[in-house]
């Protein structure tokens, strides 16, 4: 990189993905010396992406967040928090929304994040023009930036399942997609959730007072009627008539309403093709020379991050928080120095050997674009030392974090536990005021604990 031009950042989305990119470009040596210039644009009124509530949704608008009422994190904060940032002393260690969102301002403010973010402003338009991306803004302004980071989440366009029947019930609305749901009500005495994910378990739990039968629907999961009020059942094969859902068991339920906790599309409206083609990308190899959304994955991606075609230099244009089932800011902080490095050192990237990469997880999963972005247990935390290693940076993931991760069910039900004892708040109380070790401390006690309660059902 010619270090006496100075260059232009623009990053799309101020939430957790932005901001870790934000900070990072403000700690590089490029910004001190006036060589890059970033600015942030956010669609909507505040920082935080996904943990800005959006709490009374109309039922014909989309929501601008699936964050509902009682969302707590599914990981201990410890766990999940940005490596250069931990939370404040004394916070639960599963964390409500309020507080993540809160964290996150908190982390933009002790960054001086705030001067380099242009809030509700929403890119409408990104394009290739004279080795240039061309950014339009809904305000009918347009500028030019020389790299383009991508980070808009993917927690805001539903994915309805393919099944038949499904559009008859949302249009006479006796179903309707999670990502409407805040809190539990009365809508009907059977209702139906669809989806294995953590959001189907957290409203299911909560829908269970809201109705005489709660019914939940789990692909591959084994029927179970052990109980009157709460029912398993298999993937969902057919919406009949009457109310009638239909089971891959064979087996027929009668309900008043159903939700759809089935995830969300990767979407990015300002992208239009040939940047971008909206489809399957075509079998591999070879790679394609064109960049596809499957809506579930982008591809073909360089480690998650950079796009591998024949249109523009892969490290101009970058796409961050991808990955899922993961702990997502210790991995946006990572990447966020991976692209950086390579912006700076364009060469560092290895297109040949990051092909042939992509081409072995190609084979290694069939395929399957479900699966292309789903990290499977240390697999997230080899990801982020390889990140730091291509960055030229000695950062590893420290042993107990990850014996912590496989934990996190275990650690949750526990804590649940201490909350309904009243204890939980015992625990916490000045934890973090002597460092980010008395965390680390914490969460070894509290998973001895947690294994001998487990122990002792």
């Amino acid at each position: 990189m010619d270090l006496e031009q100075t260059k232009t950042i623009c990053i799309i989305g101020a939430g957790a993905a932005g901001l870790a990119a934000l900070k990072a470009i403000l700690d590089a040596p490029q910004y001190k010396a006036g060589l890059w210039k970033p600015v942030a644009f956010e669609a909507r009124d505040q920082i935080g992406g996904v943990w800005l509530p959006d709490s009374a949704p109309s039922d014909s608008v989309l929501p601008q967040t699936p964050l509902y009422d009682s969302l707590t994190t599914n990981l201990p904060h410890p766990v999940m928090c940005f490596p250069s940032f931990p939370f404040p002393p004394s916070t639960p260690v599963f964390p409500a929304a309020v507080h993540v969102q809160r964290y996150l301002e908190s982390y933009a403010a002790h960054f001086n994040l705030g001067p380099f973010i242009r809030l509700k402003t929403l890119v409408s338009d990104v394009r290739r023009e004279s080795s240039k991306w061309t950014i339009r803004l809904n305000s009918g302004e347009i500028m030019t930036a020389d790299l383009v980071i991508v980070a808009n989440g993917h927690h805001t366009i539903p994915r309805y399942p393919n099944v038949p029947g499904i559009d008859a019930w949302l249009s006479a609305k006796k179903a309707s997609h999670s990502v409407w749901y805040r809190r539990p009500k009365f809508l009907g005495d059977r209702v139906l959730v669809v989806g294995g994910g953590p959001s189907g378990t957290d409203i299911s739990g909560e829908m269970r007072g809201a109705c005489t039968t709660l019914i939940r629907s789990i692909s591959g999961a084994v029927r179970d009627d052990s109980s009157e009020h709460f029912k398993i059942r298999g993937r969902t094969t057919r919406f009949g008539e009457n109310g009638q859902v239909f089971f891959e068991d064979g087996s027929v339920e009668t309900v008043d309403y159903c939700i759809l906790a089935t995830g969300y599309q990767v979407s990015f409206a300002f992208f239009s093709e040939p940047l971008l083609r909206a489809s399957l990308p075509p079998p591999c190899p070879p790679l394609p020379d064109t960049l596809y959304n499957s809506t579930w994955h982008i591809f073909p991606l360089a480690r998650h991050i950079f796009p591998l075609q024949a249109v523009f230099p892969p490290t101009s244009l970058v796409f961050i928080g991808l990955p899922v089932r993961v702990a997502p800011l210790p991995i946006m902080e990572a990447q966020a120095a991976a692209i950086l490095y390579a912006f700076a050192h364009p060469a560092s990237l290895d297109v040949v050997a990051e092909s042939r990469a992509v081409l072995a997880r190609y084979a290694a999963l069939d395929g399957n674009p479900r699966a292309w972005s789903v990290f499977q247990e240390d697999e997230q935390f080899d990801y982020r030392d390889e990140l730091y290693a291509f960055a030229g940076e000695d950062v590893r993931v420290p042993r107990w974090l990850r014996d912590m991760y496989k934990a996190k069910a275990l650690l949750r039900s526990f804590w649940v536990e201490l909350e309904r004892r009243g204890e939980a708040d015992d625990w916490v109380r000045g934890v973090g005021e002597g460092g980010p070790e008395e965390w680390v401390n914490l969460l070894h006690r509290l998973l001895a604990a947690a294994e001998e309660w487990e122990s002792g059902k």
